[in-house]
């Protein structure tokens, strides 16, 4: 038994593969305040509580758990969008904690993220080709024609017709307006992209064709994908590994394969006694699993991680 962040260094050195990102004790609280003329912080809301794991080149690692676990939140902090409370997030061998604004401007052209609301997260006053080619302005890259060009290419790239740049978002379904914020992600040619549950406001039918233009964006283009989601399925058919995140906390770590096949912590089971099976005689006679009572103690109690396979990780309580 190890310290997740000493063995996922370890694993990473024996397997070696090619670290994109590496996250180190990362913790994001936040305050409860008090007091009606003046505030004070009375407790934290500990959202990211001393997360590690490592993101390897050309993979897509899955992130899991229900709602409220961090997740989310995790993915935020990581980019920078949330200052994270401590530890330390290493994109390409930097320290993204230790940079300044310039810095990470920088490195924000490798790093992307793909939001949860495909509406809330496009500017309704802006029409497809200023919002796609935002990130351009932003970082002063081509000229007009060249910027116009590439709007036309992107949205050709993510199944949209090019003529569509005068139009709103408003004037869009769900499914397009996905495709436009996986369009502006892909502007600055990033290497590494955040997708924070990109599908789960989107129709059945619509989320297998966005999950099909990640993975053939990122085998055309050689993406990473730090994909966020509760949708277990959706996890197993497009992820390499996966991350059980529970309190903020990650309690298990693996292979997908592995950790769907041989769950070991109790909320992982959990998870996965709760996926639907589609056969109605299979799903009729199945018993899901209760919560068990004592599955607070993994996150109030010191825990520790056991190797239980090469790459599978689970969280344990440090006395047992």
């Amino acid at each position: 038994m190890t310290n997740l962040a000493a063995m996922s260094d370890v694993l990473s050195k024996a397997d070696n593969k090619d670290v994109i990102l590496s996250v180190r004790n990362l913790k994001k609280y936040f305050p409860i305040t008090a007091g009606f003329l003046i505030q004070r912080t009375v407790d934290y809301v500990r959202a990211v509580d001393d997360v590690s794991f490592d993101v390897y080149r050309g993979e897509t690692l899955g992130l899991v758990g229900e709602s409220g676990s961090g997740k989310s939140t995790t993915g935020r902090t990581l980019l920078q969008l949330y200052e994270p409370t401590g530890g330390n997030v290493y994109f390409e061998g930097k320290d993204l904690t230790k940079l300044d604004g310039p810095g990470l401007r920088k490195l924000r052209r490798d790093m992307q993220m793909i939001f949860q609301d495909p509406y809330a997260s496009l500017n309704p006053r802006m029409n497809v080709g200023r919002i796609v080619a935002e990130p351009l302005v932003v970082h002063g890259m081509g000229d007009e024609k060249e910027r116009k060009d590439r709007v036309a290419y992107l949205l050709e790239k993510v199944g949209l017709n090019p003529y569509f740049v005068n139009r709103y978002p408003h004037e869009f379904s769900g499914g397009q307006r996905q495709r436009i914020g996986i369009a502006r992600a892909l502007a600055l040619d990033p290497s590494f992209i955040v997708c924070d549950e990109p599908i789960s406001a989107l129709d059945v039918s619509i989320q297998a064709q966005v999950v099909n233009l990640l993975q053939d964006l990122q085998e055309e283009l050689g993406l990473t994908y730090l994909f966020i989601a509760h949708d277990l399925s959706m996890i197993r058919y497009i992820c390499d590994r996966v991350a059980v995140m529970y309190l903020g906390k990650i309690v298990e770590i693996g292979p997908t394969d592995e950790v769907y096949d041989n769950p070991q912590h109790p909320y992982t089971q959990l998870l996965l006694s709760a996926v639907p099976i589609p056969d109605p005689e299979v799903e009729k006679g199945r018993r899901r699993k209760d919560r068990p009572d004592d599955l607070r103690e993994y996150i109030e109690q010191p825990t520790v991680y056991k190797e239980v396979s090469p790459g599978h990780l689970v969280a344990t309580i440090a006395s047992s």
